[in-house]
């Protein structure tokens, strides 16, 4: 109601508070016959506002679940009340989230030519991939939720290699955290490529992960010639102990 009368800041709160305490106190009676339909009245106005039916059809048109979770919050705070309903669409985006979190893209990393980087070979079916190297990026934090389905399709990219693995260095930039659980499954997964006679390395992870790696006691057991700064030296560092053309 304060938006629809043109409130713009704060104070509308504390100017209301004070007008409902001088009410009170000089004229309590004043308002004791005013019907709830009047009451009712006042709300309704002000709610028909809010409803922007315009922004409603661009979030159906770009990103249906939005649309579908708004609908749910309304039904929730139409049947239940407000912060019930509220508290549903708060539930259902938290489930949404992790689910995101759950099952991240990953890629495995190619060279396309006039491109600079590296880049995903499902989207660039014409990169080229230095043969005995695999660069595969995880486009999410490592935690409890994730961390077997990293370990799967890590080796997933090393059984389709075309070419035996000799290295795979993981993209580590986009890994925000890491978990106790995802830190001993990644030591499960170099203990997995070892038989294999496969080395695991890392590029471009940020302090603040090593730092919780150094925590986990996985940063020394890795070694600090594990993590390159970049891609590009982690390839260099290939291709210096391992002539390719």
């Amino acid at each position: 109601m304060a938006e629809a009368a043109g409130a713009r800041t704060q104070l509308t709160g504390v100017v209301g508070a004070l007008a409902i305490a001088v009410l009170l106190v000089a004229a309590p009676n004043l308002l004791q016959n005013l019907p709830s339909a009047a009451l009712a009245a006042v709300v309704i106005a002000a709610a028909i506002g809010l409803v922007e039916v315009a922004d409603l059809r661009r979030i159906y048109r770009i990103q249906q679940w939005e649309f579908w979770l708004s609908m749910i919050c309304f039904a929730g705070v139409a049947v239940f009340g407000a912060v019930p309903g509220i508290g549903i669409a708060i539930v259902i985006a938290v489930i949404e989230f992790l689910w995101d979190g759950w099952r991240p893209h990953s890629a495995v990393l190619g060279r396309v030519e006039h491109i600079r980087g590296y880049h995903d070979v499902t989207r660039y079916p014409q990169a080229s991939r230095i043969p005995g190297l695999v660069l595969f990026r995880w486009d999410a934090p490592l935690f409890f939720a994730n961390a077997g389905l990293f370990r799967e399709r890590v080796l997933g990219a090393v059984a389709s290699s075309p070419t035996p693995v000799r290295w795979v260095v993981v993209a580590a930039e986009p890994v925000t955290s890491v978990d106790v659980t995802a830190a001993d499954i990644v030591a499960e997964l170099d203990d997995s490529l070892h038989t294999k006679d496969i080395q695991l390395y890392f590029a471009e992870m940020k302090d603040p992960v090593k730092d919780k790696l150094k925590r986990f006691e996985l940063f020394a057991r890795f070694g600090a010639e594990t993590f390159y700064a970049t891609l590009g030296e982690a390839v260099n560092a290939y291709l210096g102990s391992h002539p390719v053309e």
